[in-house]
């Protein structure tokens, strides 16, 4: 039999020939095959999403390969990186290639207030923000059955809304479903028009509209919930479009600023209804991401002028995570540049971008604080917590820190884990419900943890 890698890689290959290179390289591009015994092939997935996705949709596919190399039927095991061998090293700045959908077909109905330039193509993919484009992409693939509702939550410019317009254009290109993105602003103005009459002193045609808009689709895109907040009326009326839509299953993808259970301001039983899908955490970009965004900005923009590599990492230290910014900055430093004549060099970036550059961040509380303090006290570096070394004075301290992280910020396990050297959410929560029940019978550990606690405070 051949080698596992050779087999793999012949698989992979007849694989990128029978699906779109989206989905290849989203589902496919970082998997591996760990064993072949026994008529079971195990294959190594850097997400539980992946394990979930590929065996609802392509497992057929992989079977089929495996027969046709091999002549053997086989049975399909889907294994995180964790739970087997050691984590592989993936690329922060993995930017999808453009390929257009084989499959398009005209759309031919109200306006899906979608911008065509928002795509999954351009959306530039790290490990801050991977799970959230994977669960993004899996929606748009299979929408209402996979995910619903998806649940996008995260602060303002991280790339949240480039991700819902994303799902939408790639439904609208490759079926026949009806998309219907709008702003949690537009639904209320809409459902405030119900209250208006028409000429002939009734609102039954406006009514009748709003029902044609919302209910009679097969997508509802809706952005920035929070902003229902105070809108008890309009709350109601969204819990039942929501049901509406949900019992049809029909797409429903909503994002907003905070997470379901911290969207105290809207109802509990549309919380609820929001947690029955998938909630994923968009984060802000790490700085290899930051880097990639931009210099992306700076080739899509086509600019005429040599930007140094020393320039860009400045911005990207310097500029906080805000993609919007990081993009404006771009655009500030070039006509700067070009008003007053110089060359653009670091000087002239630091002149230039000043009121942009964010001044007097805190440290308090963050990981990168959190994993300093527990390394020194463990007198190991912080690039040994990040590392994949599994020895117990490395992997113990590193659980603890884990444990911290959770405890004391407000970051998500997959981000917890982007920052300990791209570690899986799943062995963030493992970490961390270990440690939680070791501190309950241990009163060293409960010590130590007290002491770490307040020199990070």
């Amino acid at each position: 039999m051949m080698d596992t890698s050779v087999l793999w890689s012949n698989i992979l290959d007849k694989i990128k020939q029978e699906i779109n290179s989206l989905s290849f390289q989203t589902w496919f591009e970082e998997t591996e095959l760990y064993d072949f015994n026994n008529g079971v092939a195990r294959i190594i997935v850097p997400y539980a999403i992946h394990k979930n996705h590929i065996m609802n949709n392509y497992s057929d596919i992989i079977k089929k390969n495996f027969l046709e190399l091999t002549g053997n039927n086989v049975e399909i095991e889907l294994c995180l990186k964790d739970d087997i061998v050691e984590e592989s090293t993936t690329s922060v700045d993995n930017i999808l290639e453009q390929e257009q959908p084989t499959n398009i077909y005209n759309n031919a109905y109200v306006n899906t207030n979608l911008n065509s330039r928002y795509t999954f193509e351009n959306f530039i993919v790290g490990n801050s923000n991977k799970f959230a484009h994977a669960a993004a992409l899996a929606v748009a693939e299979n929408p209402g059955k996979t995910y619903n509702p998806l649940f996008i939550y995260g602060n303002s410019g991280l790339g949240k809304t480039h991700l819902m317009h994303a799902i939408g254009n790639y439904i609208n290109k490759n079926s026949n479903k009806k998309v219907l993105y709008v702003t949690s602003e537009q639904f209320v103005s809409d459902f405030i028009g119900i209250n208006k009459k028409d000429e002939t002193g009734t609102n039954f045609s406006y009514v009748d509209f709003f029902k044609q808009k919302y209910r009679n689709i097969d997508v509802l895109i809706i952005d920035d919930i929070q902003y229902l907040g105070g809108a008890t009326e309009t709350q109601k009326e969204f819990f039942h479009t929501f049901n509406t839509l949900y019992g049809e299953n029909k797409q429903i993808i909503i994002s907003s600023d905070r997470s379901p259970d911290d969207l105290k301001i809207l109802e509990d039983r549309l919380r609820t209804r929001f947690c029955w899908g998938l909630s994923v955490d968009i984060y802000p970009p790490d700085f290899e991401l930051r880097v990639a965004i931009l210099k992306k900005r700076i080739a899509g923009e086509a600019i005429n002028k040599f930007i140094p590599d020393q320039v860009i990492e400045y911005m990207a230290s310097n500029l906080g995570s805000d993609i919007r910014m990081l993009e404006g900055a771009v655009t500030r430093l070039v006509a700067y540049s070009t008003i007053m004549g110089s060359e653009i060099d670091l000087s002239l970036a630091i002149e230039a971008l000043k009121d942009y550059v964010n001044k007097g961040l805190s440290e308090k509380n963050n990981i990168n604080k959190i994993q300093k303090v527990v390394a020194e006290y463990f007198q190991i570096s912080t690039e040994d917590l990040k590392s994949k070394k599994r020895n117990s004075n490395i992997s113990f301290p590193r659980q603890i820190a884990m444990y911290l992280c959770r405890k004391l910020t407000d970051e998500s396990f997959p981000k917890i884990g982007t920052e300990f050297g791209g570690k899986d959410h799943s062995t963030v929560m493992h970490s961390c419900e270990k440690i939680e029940k070791e501190i309950s019978t241990n009163k060293d550990l409960a010590n130590t943890i007290e002491k770490l606690e307040k020199e990070i405070k």
